[in-house]
């Protein structure tokens, strides 16, 4: 086990406690009309819940399941190993799924780019099925990552069988479920321009036709703040929605499920996002990148190693309470080097009384390699001086 060094440091927020305030909140929510099967509104940054009915029910989610398909797709992005011009070949497979799409043509090629916009904007079934077969090699290896995927998000009540949704047996997940995935889906900037499209077109097919494309989440265009994330329809599945909206640095997730009409999904969500943003607001305790720590390591080529914060770390309260906070960061003193730029080398834990309330990793911005026998002799001669 590696052996931490912890600081502690009050950090004078004027904040008061919140188990109280939340669970008045929760009481003041239950007059909310939410008509859909189930729903559930969650704090992105923090994931605390405000509001939940029927969250943990298991439910086929429609094409809210490709939530899970552009996460799998966005984390390849990010890392490098697919780029936005990849050339993709539309497969038959691919071409021949039906529902929503934009009309591939077995043999064709399209870049990452398109298929991506085609996934997030029109919700196209045969662009889901392209970028499966390009990033895990088959359809049926990219749900296995799927369900991989679920299970490290700690989705328990989530399996799923195909990419898109459409109706198949034991293929369901839960409100609370995809709120988990959407969350970690928004932690990636490279998605945002995606799923915050309105209108735009493509050209696809063998003699290059121009299809237009209309967001199936009518909240990007009429509810302030929309960042997100995905619409669903089957008959089975009815009218589903994960909704989500940012506004200062609150972020907060909407869920429905099983809806009966379109307008009553959007309605319930904008019910649950005004909710949360009338009655909570998220502090920034630290941004992504940002210098929290020095590592000192003596067998380091480079002796000093900042640590930065790997994520935005924000702490949700109710609005006009206040209570002070404190900050423990804890550091590993004697990694084994060499170590690789991203590692986790330390934590932030934010404590509300003797309770965590949030944490977020220390990373290396650099690779640490070890320090020559020059380099050492040089610190032993300096040390003695």
């Amino acid at each position: 086990m590696k052996k931490l060094t912890s600081i502690i440091v009050a950090i004078m927020l004027i904040i008061t406690p919140m188990n109280m305030a939340y669970a008045n909140d929760k009481e003041n929510s239950t007059s909310m009309n939410i008509s859909s099967k189930s729903a559930i509104l969650m704090d992105v940054g923090s994931g605390q819940i405000l509001y939940e009915k029927n969250a943990n029910d298991k439910l086929p989610p429609a094409s809210v399941t490709k939530v899970m398909t552009m996460l799998l797709c966005v984390e390849q992005l990010d890392s490098g190993k697919i780029k936005l011009d990849d050339k993709v070949q539309i497969s038959d497979t691919a071409s021949s799924m039906g529902g929503s799409q934009i009309f591939l043509e077995a043999g064709e090629t399209q870049d990452v780019n398109t298929l991506l916009k085609g996934i997030a904007v029109a919700s196209a079934n045969d662009a889901c099925v392209a970028m499966a077969e390009h990033v895990a090699g088959s359809v049926e290896g990219f749900v296995d990552n799927m369900n991989a995927k679920a299970k490290e998000l700690g989705m328990k009540d989530t399996h799923f069988v195909n990419t898109n949704g459409l109706p198949v047996e034991n293929h369901y997940t839960s409100a609370h479920d995809i709120a988990l995935m959407s969350k970690e889906l928004l932690k990636h900037e490279s998605i945002s321009k995606y799923l915050t499209t309105w209108m735009d077109k493509v050209v696809v097919g063998k003699k290059q036709a121009t299809v237009g494309l209309a967001n199936t989440n009518k909240m990007v265009k009429h509810y302030q703040g929309t960042t997100g994330v995905k619409t669903g329809f089957t008959q089975q599945a009815k009218y589903c929605l994960s909704a989500s909206a940012k506004r200062g640095d609150t972020h907060l997730v909407a869920v429905t499920l099983g809806a009966e009409t379109s307008p009553e999904r959007f309605k319930d969500a904008s019910s649950l996002l005004n909710f949360g943003f009338a009655n909570y607001e998220s502090v920034k305790l630290c941004a992504k990148d940002d210098n929290i720590a020095t590592l000192t390591l003596d067998k380091a080529e480079n002796n000093k190693v900042n640590l930065v914060a790997k994520e935005n770390l924000t702490v949700l309260i109710k609005k006009g309470e206040n209570k002070d906070f404190t900050k423990k960061i804890e550091v590993n003193k004697n990694p084994i080097i060499p170590i690789k730029k991203g590692t986790s080398l330390g934590v932030v834990k934010i404590y509300q009384g003797k309770n965590m309330v949030g944490q977020v990793d220390l990373v290396n911005t650099k690779d640490i390699n070890k320090a020559s026998y020059l380099q050492m002799l040089q610190r032993v001669i300096d040390s003695m001086l």
